[in-house]
């Protein structure tokens, strides 16, 4: 099979960075972001690449995560954004659970500007990231330590059982158009729902490559969620998803 130049140049950009957008795609290849959907449409027929809202995703393995390195290159202004608007809502001196995911890294690095918060998490980057703040107190959850800084197995969920804090932080792999939250691992996930069942309000960072994204574990349901920020509009079946269970969406 031969595709045109610029759409095997659209198909080798999403492998390589496991997402690409629309307008940045029209601004490289200097045409209409109307082109660029018909090669993304074409490209998605053939089976070679993923539609997102926004843009495409390769067409990735849902029993397998997107390598770390990569995952923490996507998306990064985006992710900036999100982190900004939902650290502006959270308030000094409050007590917090922070979740596996580059997204909630991102977080993590907007709240140094806090005073005074107590940070319990399963993330070996978000506890480097904020343990040098001397008003901060970090916590971080005993278990298994994965490749990607990340604590899972039953001494993590344990851990997280034993607080009840005012906001988790979570990240999530995939939210599928049904409603269901994704993810990869098994035992992340079972850290996830001690962490959502302990939090008094639940706060997922998840940028707009993740609707429609596929993962084998369902976590759960949007409804286990208090507000959603995101950096584009969902599609319309979690869009009404979220108006059913009266779920805050945060556009940033």
């Amino acid at each position: 099979m031969s595709l045109a130049p610029r759409q095997q140049n659209i198909l080798d950009l999403a492998r390589e960075r496991g997402y690409v957008s629309i307008d940045e795609l029209a601004c490289a290849f200097t045409v209409t972001p109307q082109t660029i959907r018909r090669d993304i449409n074409q490209l998605a027929e053939l089976g070679l690449l993923r539609r997102t809202h926004g843009g495409a995703a390769s067409e990735a393995s849902s029993t397998q995560n997107t390598a770390y390195t990569m995952r923490a290159g996507l998306m990064r202004e985006e992710k900036q954004r999100i982190a900004e608007a939902i650290a502006s809502q959270i308030p000094d001196h409050a007590s917090l659970f922070i979740s596996i995911g580059t997204t909630t890294e991102a977080v993590a690095r907007a709240l140094l500007n806090h005073r005074g918060l107590k940070i319990i998490t399963n993330n070996l980057h978000v506890a480097a990231q904020l343990s040098d703040k001397q008003d901060f107190e970090v916590l971080v959850a005993g278990g298994t330590v994965r490749s990607d800084g990340g604590i899972v197995g039953q001494a993590a969920v344990d851990f997280i059982q034993q607080f009840k804090v005012d906001f988790a932080l979570m990240g999530i792999s995939g939210i599928d158009e049904d409603g269901s939250l994704l993810d990869f691992d098994y035992q992340e996930v079972r850290v996830s729902q001690a962490i959502i069942d302990n939090a008094r309000q639940v706060i997922l960072a998840a940028d707009s490559s993740k609707f429609g994204r596929n993962a084998v574990v369902r976590l759960g349901s949007l409804s286990l969620i208090d507000r959603l920020f995101t950096d584009s509009a969902p599609p319309a079946a979690i869009s009404q998803l979220l108006h059913e269970h009266k779920i805050h969406l945060d556009l940033v």
